[in-house]
């Protein structure tokens, strides 16, 4: 038991879920308005695109890597294929929207993994860029507008409901937007892929040295470029069920959202150099972040600080993620050195 104990003591995730809680109980003493039902589905209608954000954003930090891309892959798989379906009077269901989405996706994952897996350049270099060329696009080639209009199978998925929470006292409702669903799907494969498939043990291998993941027989190159198409696909998902949960598209209001995710995976304890991190404390870490950003209008905070408050929380993870590495290394070398001792 004192063995379980302390192991937990050493994990990230048991601190970041208190720090959670604790906000959750400031607000609700400072409202009384937190844990209303109807809070509660908006909390985790919010979590829906930056949780599907936030996977992908784990994995490729796990790699060892950073990913400033995907909002501006997420726009323009969502733009693109709203505007096509539009222009050709698509009147049927959501399935071949997700497809043509995901499809553009993993097209445009497969840019940065060529270029990242295959050509070795470094992710973060890569991922500006592509950034650039993928916001580019849309806005060049594709002559990007807002659009007011969606078709009708897009429509119907972004207002059907899974069930409708009401306040007692308010009388306010909210809905469990579809959307979760397929965000609770996303996170079981993800979390299978990465603690029971030889891919997922690859990317934790890669994060930890790429040197020794090659000399251990994992195909570095090929599972970064597989990691990289699986980020996009997963990126267009949530760009998709953006504008459907929306009923519109507008073209750069996810731009900007990559610091916010990075952010919260970082809080949740997943090393910025790579190789450690759990999709339990990538997910508490994200939902930090949403609370902050939804809740603090709960306790009479202007909405102008949020920045301010987001910005302390990038500061406050990336320093800790820091600490822990500088720790890991000084035990690491001190064992070392005990170990030449005895020798």
């Amino acid at each position: 038991m004192q063995k379980n104990l302390k192991k937990l003591t050493k994990r990230s995730e048991p601190y970041i879920f208190l720090v959670v809680l604790a906000l959750c109980l400031l607000i609700e003493v400072r409202s009384g308005q937190f844990f209303t039902a109807n809070n509660l589905v908006d909390i985790a209608s919010a979590m829906v695109v930056p949780g599907l954000f936030a996977i992908g954003t784990f994995m490729v930090i796990v790699s060892g890597g950073i990913d400033v891309s995907f909002p501006a892959l997420a726009s323009l798989t969502s733009y693109a294929t709203t505007k096509i379906l539009l222009d050709a009077g698509y009147t049927g269901g959501i399935w071949l929207p997700i497809l043509m989405s995901m499809a553009m996706g993993a097209l445009l994952g497969a840019f940065n993994g060529v270029f990242i897996g295959f050509l070795g350049l470094p992710a973060m270099i890569v991922t500006l860029g592509s950034s650039s060329v993928f916001k580019g696009l849309m806005q060049g080639a594709l002559n990007s507008v807002q659009l007011t209009v969606i078709p009708k199978g897009m429509q119907s998925f972004g207002t059907s409901a899974l069930f409708v929470a009401t306040n007692p006292v308010s009388g306010l409702t909210s809905r469990m937007p579809l959307g979760f669903l397929v965000f609770a799907a996303v996170l079981i494969l993800s979390f299978f892929i990465m603690r029971y498939t030889f891919f997922g043990r690859g990317i934790y291998a890669i994060g930890g040295n790429e040197v020794s993941a090659h000399r251990a027989g994992f195909h570095t190159k090929r599972t970064k470029f597989l990691l990289y198409v699986f980020v996009g696909m997963t990126a267009s998902l949530a760009g998709l069920i953006r504008t459907c949960m929306m009923q519109q598209n507008h073209p750069t209001n996810m731009l900007g959202m990559e610091m916010n995710i990075i952010a919260g995976v970082v809080l949740g304890g997943t090393a910025i150099t790579g190789g450690a991190g759990s999709l339990t404390g990538c997910m508490l870490g994200t939902l930090l972040i949403v609370i902050v950003e939804n809740s603090m209008i709960l306790i009479g905070i202007p909405t102008i600080w949020k920045s301010v408050f987001v910005g302390a929380l990038i500061i406050i993870g990336t320093g800790i993620s820091a600490y822990q590495v500088v720790r890991a290394n000084r035990t690491g070398g001190f064992k070392s050195r005990i170990r030449e001792v005895k020798a």
